[in-house]
């Protein structure tokens, strides 16, 4: 791809901290010139909508079937375009093949803009270019921080999932753990891939990685129990995903292991599960802020020019522990669904 074409290459100067922040000032002000529109009434009125022509973004992750992860994207997705007067189209597929046709299905519906995940970039790497080449600005959330700007994105919103490893790393020394199993939910995952990297380059003791299929709960719980069962000094597990940590729990007292589960991203039932002791501690990346983010990016790309990061740096959303020294306020967000 010809890259001196792209419009990131005419930007202005980059700016990376103060993006974000002006992104969220954007959406949640009044302004004469940005297009915002307030709405009179009181303290609790709403912060106001568009008042800008409606445009349409398709929202294209991987998805597995049953993942809640992706309802919170949704909702933080759902609430940005509520606010900017956008007609969202979601859609997902965990198999990259697919995900690529449905980033081509947006391109063929003239979409405004399209935000996308890149939990296997190199799949999507020729519709990325087809919808850039068709005038259509595309941004990446989630997975693909090393590589979205290869890619030709204008802006990157999520979790270095290697820094987050690396933090959850020290976080077992801290802890006192000594051989933790890493179980990946969906093989070829480079986000996966970087987390158990990550936490095996700081972590002082043992790291064993574990493949098991997401998309089947029961084949989960199997095959961490046998795992337990096989090496009863496992002390730790450690989940990637919220939906798979009470499930790991589920294995440890089935396999009469003594070993505590802990894991990457949170959902309102793992508040609940963090409070009681069965899950240690969460890092949470923010998908609600990675959903709002990449709307409101897209926005603000048509409507004022900008560039969250300056074109040059991802916003990142994470990550952030989450254990009992805080779980309480961060639980009234969870069960709301943006947490």
């Amino acid at each position: 791809m010809d890259r001196s074409s792209h419009p990131r290459s005419r930007r202005v100067a980059p700016f990376v901290a103060a993006a974000a922040a002006a992104a969220l000032t954007l959406a949640g002000c009044s302004s004469s010139s940005g297009g915002k529109k307030s709405e009179e009434g009181g303290a609790d009125a709403s912060a106001g909508k568009a008042s800008t022509p409606q445009m349409t973004v398709a929202l294209v992750t991987h998805q597995a079937p049953g993942d809640t992860f992706w309802d919170i994207v949704r909702k933080g997705a759902q609430t940005a375009a509520d606010k900017d007067n956008v007609k969202l189209i979601y859609s997902a597929d965990p198999n990259a093949g697919n995900q690529a046709n449905l980033v081509q299905n947006a391109i063929d519906q003239k979409v405004d803009g399209i935000a996308v995940t890149l939990a296997k970039p190199d799949a999507l790497k020729g519709v990325i270019a087809k919808a850039t080449a068709a005038g259509i600005p595309v941004v990446g959330l989630n997975s693909g921080l090393s590589d979205w700007k290869e890619l030709g994105l204008l802006e990157f919103f999520g979790q270095d999932e290697t820094v987050a490893g690396e933090a959850f790393g020290k976080k077992l020394n801290e802890v006192g753990a000594k051989n933790a199993v890493c179980v990946v939910q969906e093989q070829g995952n480079i986000g996966l891939t970087q987390r158990c990297a990550g936490l095996e380059k700081t972590f002082e003791g043992k790291t064993q990685v574990l493949n098991v299929n997401g998309t089947d709960m029961p084949s989960v719980k199997s095959t961490i129990t046998a795992k337990l069962k096989q090496d009863s000094s496992i002390d730790y597990v450690v989940t990637l995903g919220a939906p798979f940590a009470p499930t790991a729990v589920q294995s440890v007292e089935e396999a009469g292991s003594k070993a505590k589960v802990a894991t990457f991203d949170l959902n309102k039932e793992l508040t609940g599960a963090i409070q009681d002791g069965d899950i240690q501690f969460a890092v949470d990346q923010q998908p609600y802020l990675q959903g709002y983010l990449a709307v409101d990016g897209l926005w603000l790309y048509k409507n004022n020019g900008n560039y969250s990061g300056g074109g040059e740096q991802p916003v990142l959303t994470g990550p952030a522990f989450v254990d009992k020294s805080n779980v309480e306020a961060v639980s009234q967000f969870a069960a709301k669904g943006t947490r």
